[in-house]
Parts: C-alpha cells; structure tokens; sequence
C-alpha cells in the first residue's frame, strides 16, 4: 500500500470528542493522512463547558515530541492548545530543527468559553512558536490578544496581520468566522504580497465546537500531501464548511461539525444512482407522461446528502425523450454531474430546503398550470425579466439565482412544491417540480398525468 502522508498534532484532548486532538485526528484521516499526536493538556470537557484542565509536565510533552520524530517521517505538523509557557518552551525547543511544514492554531479559548491558554503563556507563544510557524491562523478574537488591537473593519484585519507578520510567522490566516456577514471570509497575509480573501457561505448552525483545529488539522493534512499553501487552505475551508453543514447536536451545547461528512456524501452516491434508475423505469411505463415534458429532453436531479455542486447530483446521462408514437424513451444511464440545468436550480432550492432531495423540469404552458392549480400545487415563479445584468441568457445562471431568490422571498418557502420558470425569448416556459424523494416526485407525477390525460395507471 502506498504510504500515507503522516500529519503531526501538537494539541490537548477534549473529553467530548469535538476539539482538540480528537478533532484533529478525524481530520487528518478523512482528509488522507495519517495522524499522529503529542498531548499537552488533558480537559474534562463537554459541549457546554471546560470543568477542568491536567497538563503532564513539559519534560513528558517534550518526551513525546521526540520519541515521535525519532521513529516517525513527519510530513507536516500543527498546534493547538499548549497551555504554558513550560510546556510552549519544551514543544519549540523540540521543533526548533523541523523539515516539515509547521501551522501553528494560537488556541486560547474554548467555543464554550473556556480558557485553554494561561496568561503567562502569551509572551511564549508568540517569541517562540510563532517564529517557527509557516502558517499562523488565529481568530479575530486570537488576533485582537496577541497585536493588542481592536478589529472593527477590513483594514483592521489587515492591519493586524501585518503586526502579526512582524511577530515572525511565515504566512497569517485571520479567521473570519467571527464577523457579523453573510460569507465568511479568511484573510490570508505573506510579507510583501496584497492579502488574498479565502470564502465560504456562512453556515447557519450552532453546531462550531472545533472548528479551528479542524481547519488548522485539515490546512496541515492538505501541506503533507503537497499541496501548496493557498490550495491547502481552500481545501480545508471547502471540507470544514461541508462538516459544518452536516453537523449535529451530540449534547446541551454546540456540537461538532461532522468530520465524516466527505465519507456520508461518498456511501450515498451508490443510493442515488438507484433513485434515478427507478425513477426512469417507473416513469417511463406511464402512459400519457408524455403529455408533461418540454421539448426536446427534459431530465430528473437526485442530490445526495449535503450536495454542494453538481458533480454531487444524479440524473441521466441522457434524459427523458417524448416520443412523436406516445411514451416516454429514458436515454442513457444515471450518472453525476450530467445534468447541469435542472441540477443547478436543485442545488438552489437546496439552500432554503435542504430537504429537498429530487427535481424534475416539466412544461410549464397554459394546461399545466391550470392542473397545478386544480391540485392545490404552490407554485413559485423565478422572476426572469429581474435576473440582475451577471445572470446571463446561456448556462445554469438563471437557475442557481432564480431558484434561490424566489423561495427566500415567499412567505412559506416550505409550502412551494415547484418553481416555475416563465422563459424568454427562444426559451420555453418550464415547472420544476420539488420532491423529497422518489415516492413524492411519482406520486405527484401520477396525480398530475391523471388530470391532465385521464390516465389512471399505476406509476
């Protein structure tokens, strides 16, 4: 077997599970490393508190240092929470001779408010870890203790980065997780170079125990396999916002983002290959289905879990076709990313109803409206003549902006059952009808065919 790349974590353990060495080590493996660890403090700690901290003495941390670098090829390492000025003393003395790529997380208090790092431990970290870091990433609160300043804006942050180079660090990433915005934003600093902005869509969940040592393990885990810098980072903050997304409540607390999401994400590709196939074998025995679909082809979206792209919707590789002879012909066979249109408007919904698992693009003319009615169908109509100018007429533009747009403006987004595109010039007006699975989508279908044809049989 090849081998993997073997990322070293420098942190303390977090009884919980969510942070710290636990944390990290998820990471690392998810992310295709091999973890290994030195431990700095023992917490007694859960989602909702710090109850107590053991730190084994510096002569044991730096004990572990060493007999790890002694056996073990250390492709990158990290740090975490260090604790004291004995224990930071003892781990730089130890990485004073280092070959790898070093990220040093500056951790000094826990997402429930606990204090991770002693007050006399400031001045260390910063006259002797930070020299030997080639990538800093404090948050703002983080970056506020250590240059001594107040970060109210852009140009603070830029600012603080620069007092923070002066410090020693090769490189600066200032977390932005903190700032009251709709994005988060990174800001990523080198001496002598503009600062480059890293986003993410802010994620709207509670569930951030350990985020920053998930980031720093992920950035460190990206170095090893030989990433460059920015590409380690954009790697890390991609994984990180996907395990926000999937997160969940392990307690009272906040919980933890959910290091396994990439592998859930993964299991269910296989699932939604079925879904898509049964769809097509179901729907295409319908008689008078025909009657629903636009011109040309038309297709069915089945997202798996925690979709983010196209690349993670299932369709078919060439859709449905209405046949002049009656009846529907499925061409081709399910496959991802093949089916950009009604994929990109899924995904959109998705963001208001992540729910929302299926998608199929129907006609949306004057007689299938008048069914939908009939039904008590909610349709919400995408606003083409108000796309803004960067919506362009070509590609999946107006589906990403429209689908998204017009369910954040309905009253009850969680009532709408399709989203209706009215067309333009050239571009003929289509429904999309929302399922959460295939049982929903075929049962709709059925009831529609039914008033629309007159048909009655069995989908």
């Amino acid at each position: 077997m090849e081998r993997l790349p073997c990322v070293l974590t420098i942190a303390g353990s977090d009884s919980g599970g969510g942070a710290g060495i636990q944390a990290d080590l998820k990471a690392i493996t998810v992310l295709g490393g091999f973890g290994a660890s030195v431990i700095t403090a023992l917490t007694a700690q859960n989602t909702a508190a710090v109850t107590g901290i053991h730190a084994p003495s510096a002569k044991f941390v730096a004990l572990q240092l060493k007999t790890v670098l002694d056996d073990i090829r250390v492709d990158a390492a990290k740090t975490g929470m260090l604790f004291s000025a004995p224990i930071i003393e003892a781990v730089a003395a130890g990485l004073a001779n280092k070959n790898f790529p070093l990220v040093v997380d500056p951790v000094c208090v826990a997402t429930s408010g606990g204090k991770l790092l002693q007050d006399d431990a400031v001045e260390a970290m910063v006259e002797r870890m930070f020299p030997l870091a080639d990538l800093l990433t404090p948050n703002m609160p983080e970056a506020e203790l250590f240059t001594g300043m107040k970060i109210k804006d852009r140009e603070d942050v830029f600012l603080a980065g620069k007092l923070l180079l002066k410090m020693g660090p090769k490189a600066v990433l200032i977390k932005g997780g903190h700032a009251d915005s709709l994005a988060v934003t990174d800001w990523f600093m080198r001496p002598g170079a503009e600062p480059i902005p890293f986003m993410q869509q802010r994620v709207d969940t509670d569930c951030t125990h350990g985020t920053g040592c998930t980031l720093s393990a992920s950035i460190a885990t990206g170095l090893a396999r030989g990433l460059d810098m920015e590409a380690a980072i954009l790697r890390a903050q991609e994984y990180l916002n996907l395990a926000l997304r999937a997160g969940y409540r392990l307690g009272e607390g906040g919980g933890p983002p959910n290091h396994l999401a990439p592998w859930i994400k993964e299991r269910a590709k296989e699932g939604a290959l079925a879904v898509v196939d049964e769809i097509g074998r179901r729907l295409a025995i319908v008689p008078g289905v025909e009657a629903l679909l636009p011109r040309g082809r038309t297709n069915v979206a089945v997202a798996v879990p925690f979709a983010d792209s196209i690349r993670d919707v299932a369709g078919f590789s060439g859709g449905f076709i209405a046949l002049a002879r009656g009846g529907v012909e499925v061409v081709g066979y399910p496959e991802f990313g093949t089916n950009e249109r009604s994929a990109a408007l899924l995904l959109s919904a998705r963001r208001v109803r992540p729910e929302v698992q299926c998608a199929m693009m129907l006609r949306g003319g004057a007689a299938v409206r008048q069914v939908f009615a009939k039904l008590d169908i909610e349709v919400t109509w995408m606003d083409w003549e108000g796309r803004p100018e960067y919506v362009g007429d070509e590609g999946c533009g107006f589906e990403e902006w429209g689908g998204l747009e017009a369910l954040k403006s309905h009253p009850a987004p969680g009532n709408v059952r399709a989203l209706g595109d009215p067309g333009g010039m050239g571009r003929e007006p289509v429904i999309h009808l929302l399922a959460e699975n295939a049982d929903e989508l075929l049962a709709v279908l059925r009831r529609i065919v039914d008033q629309l044809v007159g048909n009655a049989d069995e989908v």
